[in-house]
């Protein structure tokens, strides 16, 4: 087969999706789109019904949907669900790539690797990094890991839902990549709103408030990349040169908005939790290092004076 033959093949080769969230009906439309046959399931079988009218097939049951294609990605709850939906069918897998791309952790995407490779199944996990209705487009992107043979085979199809980041064989890793994208995306949002929520104590509204703050959250990567043309570049070499900015410095703006989010009577769990990390780098001698050094009691929960490394 010719490199033309191959990549029509693989761009009219038939894909399964079970899961019919906002998310897996996204992915439905923008593969349809793109010329390929889909065939559908979900627990709650009329929410099949608006991609059926576009064009999807409907499968009656798990077996039915895995047995369409070689193809089958999961867009569910958990891993738990993918559990659920697919013991029955198990005796379908041998020979499918499933695609996995829901949250979990990565201990669970690692077992549910183990499960698919027992029934004869290739697994890639992925994390879809943008919401579903930017699926398919220039700025949606999929962090993936797991077999990489099945990941090249369907490389062209999984490449229309948004540009494929491959991050090596081991399955947790995507999903370690994602939990780690999301734990920078849920803190920040908090911390905007914990913010949002400091301002109205003075008055001031949040649609005032918010495009302040956001366009200070939207400087911390120039501010980084300032100090560092490669950051986490002198965090792999255990540097945390204070030039800039010191532990100390950055843990006396911790303690102050401690002090004023209990001034105001709000809650505390977000400040008291960043200042911990400060006060914890303090305890172990690193006050004058750069605020980097709060790492250490991230990596190394409880570190005290005399643990310290340097």
């Amino acid at each position: 087969m010719n490199e033309q033959q191959n990549h029509t093949t693989r761009k009219n080769s038939a894909v399964t999706v079970i899961g019919l969230g906002p998310m897996g009906q996204a992915m439905i439309r923008i593969l349809l789109g793109a010329g390929h046959p889909v065939t559908v399931w979900n627990r709650t079988a009329g929410r099949a019904d608006g991609v059926v009218t576009d064009g999807a097939i409907r499968a009656e049951t798990p077996g039915e949907a895995v047995e369409a294609s070689d193809l089958v990605i999961l867009s569910l709850t958990d891993y738990q669900a993918m559990y659920d939906v697919l013991d029955g069918a198990t005796g379908s897998l041998a020979g499918r790539t499933l695609v996995n791309l829901s949250s979990d952790t990565p201990d669970r995407t690692r077992e549910a690797a183990a499960w698919a490779a027992a029934h004869g199944a290739a697994f890639l996990t992925g994390g879809v990094m943008v919401p579903a209705p930017m699926v398919g487009t220039e700025a949606a992107y999929v962090y993936y890991s797991g077999h990489k043979e099945g990941m090249q085979s369907h490389l062209v199809t999984l490449a229309l839902l948004g540009t494929p980041k491959y991050l090596g064989e081991d399955p947790g890793l995507a999903q370690m990549m994602y939990q780690a994208q999301l734990a920078v995306f849920l803190t920040s949002l908090s911390a905007l709103m914990h913010a949002t929520a400091m301002l109205g104590t003075a008055g001031m509204r949040a649609s005032e408030a918010l495009p302040e703050l956001l366009s200070s959250a939207a400087s911390i990567g120039d501010i980084l990349r300032a100090g560092e043309d490669n950051p986490g570049t002198a965090l792999d070499a255990g540097e945390h040169p204070g030039d800039l900015s010191t532990v100390t410095m950055m843990g006396a703006t911790a303690d102050h908005i401690v002090e004023t989010t209990r001034s105001l009577g709000l809650d505390l769990a977000l400040p008291l939790a960043v200042q911990a990390h400060y006060r914890q780098a303090i305890e172990t001698g690193h006050g004058s290092d750069n605020w980097t050094r709060i790492i250490d009691s991230i990596r190394v929960p409880g570190r005290r004076r005399g643990q310290a490394k340097g």
